[in-house]
């Protein structure tokens, strides 16, 4: 009587095996908390205010805000007004980075939000709905003295949402508004070294171009990117688990290969879950260091997207393929209604995501959100996949019931067996239950880890030891699930040990109607596990 591995294995077997994948979680935990620095860094520009006085502002011309080659600058915007600058003449410069420093290939993509200083003036007051218009302008370089070499020139439209606290009287001209920060750029790849940003503010009052946005006195950009260090850690992470996943997933085909059965759909499942694991596994983040690679981030998300689809779907097959009920089982299409959900969401969170990231692959200043329309574009996608994952866990929720009302109820004819068989079937439902249980415990340690790294500082400070709790929160989860689908594999991968291949049924004590109650006659249709079996019968019968 074969089954998986996990039946077959003695308690304390079980328990080692738990132990060695307990310490492995614990090791990735402290990789993230320890040895790697934070996950982001967040880099504060203070743009510079240049002149160009040039006639044809359309010729590209790039104005550098410090260095041998600096612009001609003011300090303030009113310095332009005695000077006769115009609006029109005047180009916020920001250098990135900042001086003496580089940027590098490790540090992997590049996210900027704005932050724009508007001073209250009676007379330029920031009316409903206004829109700021930037001429953006984007270059980069190697070398500090090699000339600039464009890489994008978008006009950027951005909403304003300010609101004035104090009253609007004359004595409190010259006060800021509060302003809310706005997306303002996104790259893929960070391949050069240095980069220059060049941002225009035409006035056009016949056409209301930037007309009624209040007096813009700085602009701000807040700059945030991935810690080199930690790149390398986790680049690391991903080296090593490849072939680990990689491994126990050809081990696991192979076996269910050698087996004189077709594969059934559990077992499908668990190896498409482990194809899908290998695959988000696969470092191929390490051709980024050499080649300007601005697709990774949309390609890191679409992987993500395809594990976790996957990782739902094995949930639903996996409780459905253990209820007692009278539907044909055993195929995917008897599980439509509850896959459906899934790819549905997945659809819609895909199109969300081709709608930003994929868009700013030929525009980094393009953001869905800047418009009505992508607004409300972007809130049906979401708000459609939401209502699918709540499908989803109902319909999961509901089948997890199922199947431990049917298991408890199989339980009540384990009395009328022979001791040794029902220490048998008592350990085969505990470890069925168990691995329920821990799968529980995984899906709510993602949620507990991920709301815990949202609400503290970032780190935590034990006497002279630093723990940092976001870097922890990445490496521990992501080992953590990698461990799950390793476990899944090893554990419900076919046993070739044949339970009880030393002693007959009547050393056991075990009856023919007995054996027949609690199994299947035809092993080799019914299914990868013993408890697959147990929970069977009704159907079969």
């Amino acid at each position: 009587m074969a089954g998986a591995i996990i039946e077959n294995m003695s308690t304390k077997k079980l328990c080692i095996v738990g132990g060695i994948l307990l310490v492995f979680q614990i090791i990735a935990f402290l990789v993230g908390g320890l040895i790697a620095p934070g996950p982001t860094t967040a880099v504060s520009y203070m743009s510079v205010k240049c002149v160009d006085v040039r006639k044809n502002h359309h010729k590209t011309k790039w104005l550098m805000p410090w260095g041998s080659n600096q612009c001609d600058k003011i300090r303030d915007i009113e310095e332009a007004i005695p000077r006769e600058i115009e609006a029109n003449d005047i180009v916020f410069s920001v250098h990135i980075p900042l001086p003496s420093m580089e940027m590098s290939p490790w540090f992997q993509f590049m996210l900027f939000i704005l932050q724009l200083d508007i001073a209250f003036k009676l007379n330029n007051q920031i009316k409903e709905n206004a829109e700021v218009s930037m001429d953006v302008s984007l270059a980069y370089r190697d070398d500090m003295f090699a000339e600039w070499t464009e890489m994008a020139h978008e006009r950027v439209p951005r909403k304003l949402k300010c609101t004035f606290t104090s009253p609007k009287t004359p004595e409190y001209e010259g006060r800021y508004y509060e302003c809310d920060v706005l997306p303002f750029m996104e790259i893929g790849s960070v391949a050069h070294k240095y980069y220059l940003l060049n941002i225009r503010l035409p006035v056009n009052e016949k056409k209301k171009i930037n007309v009624g946005i209040g007096e813009i006195k700085d602009i701000q950009l807040v700059g945030i990117h991935q810690n080199g260090g930690f790149t390398k850690v986790w680049f690391a992470m991903k080296t090593f688990l490849t072939p680990s996943i990689f491994i126990i997933m050809v081990w696991y085909w192979r076996r269910i290969t050698m087996m004189s059965r077709p594969p059934v759909l559990l077992e499908k499942v668990i190896f498409a879950l482990g194809i899908s694991m290998t695959f988000i596994n696969i470092p191929v983040e390490w051709f980024s260091i050499g080649f300007d690679w601005t697709w990774m981030l949309l390609f890191g998300d679409i992987r993500q997207g395809i594990f976790y689809a996957m990782l739902l779907s094995f949930w639903i097959i996996f409780c459905g393929e253990h209820m007692m009920d009278q539907h044909e089982r055993n195929h995917i299409a008897g599980y439509w209604k509850q896959v459906g959900p899934i790819a549905v969401g997945s659809f819609c969170l895909f199109i969300f995501d081709m709608c930003e990231r994929g868009v700013q692959l030929t525009n980094p200043f393009y953001s869905i959100w800047t418009t009505d329309v992508g607004t409300e574009l972007a809130m049906a996608f979401i708000i459609v996949a939401g209502i699918c994952l709540c499908l989803y866990f109902l319909f999961l929720c509901f089948m997890v019931f199922q199947v431990f009302r049917n298991i408890s109820g199989k339980q009540s004819s384990l009395p009328a067996m022979s001791k040794v068989r029902r220490l048998h079937y008592e350990g085969l439902i505990f470890r069925f239950k168990f691995l329920m249980l821990i799968t529980l415990a995984c899906a709510a340690m993602t949620v507990i880890f991920f709301i815990v790294s949202q609400v503290t500082e970032g780190h935590w400070k034990w006497g002279g030891v630093t723990v940092q709790v976001n870097s922890a929160f990445f490496t521990g989860i992501y080992g953590m699930w990698n461990l799950y689908v390793f476990a899944l594999m090893f554990l419900y991968a076919p046993s070739h040990k044949n339970y009880g291949e030393d002693q007959s049924n009547g050393d056991l004590g075990v009856h023919s109607g007995e054996e027949l109650q609690l199994t299947t006659t035809i092993t080799h249709v019914d299914g990868p596990t013993e408890i697959y079996k147990l929970t069977r019968k009704e159907a079969q019968e």
